[in-house]
């Protein structure tokens, strides 16, 4: 079972580099565990010992938050897309962030203005960096 995995920037140098990996697993945890095998060190910057997701760490399952699918045991597919984000404190984005999404003008506009809540303009990122592959 093929599943892409989008990786953030600051994740990177655990993939060689690679914005893009594939990896396998029924669940997220299993993912996690497949793509720790290739790339070590993965897994312990998105876990925490106790065995939960990072608190500043959003994970998202074409496009949905684990938070509500199930977390570490949310259900995988053949053809799966993840992506993981680092979270953003504060409760408003930078002109970085604003400037990620740029080709998404709405989005852009919305988060410059605060008018949007972080969690909705990290999704509103995982949409675009979906749709931008």
């Amino acid at each position: 079972m093929a599943i892409e995995v989008r990786i953030p920037t600051i994740l990177r140098s655990y993939t060689g580099g690679a914005k893009v990996v594939d990896g396998t697993g029924d669940t997220l945890a299993d993912l996690l565990t497949d793509l720790d095998s290739r790339h070590g060190g993965l897994r312990g910057r998105l876990i925490t010992d106790a065995g939960t997701l990072h608190r500043f760490v959003n994970v998202y399952v074409n496009d949905e938050d684990v938070r509500f699918l199930g977390a570490l045991d949310a259900k995988l597919s053949d053809g799966d897309s993840v992506t993981i984000l680092p979270a953003v404190a504060g409760g408003a984005f930078g002109f970085a962030a604003a400037a990620a999404i740029s080709s998404h003008s709405a989005a852009a506009a919305a988060i410059s203005s605060h008018s949007i809540s972080s969690q909705s303009a990290a999704a509103a990122v995982a949409r675009g960096a979906v749709a931008a592959r």
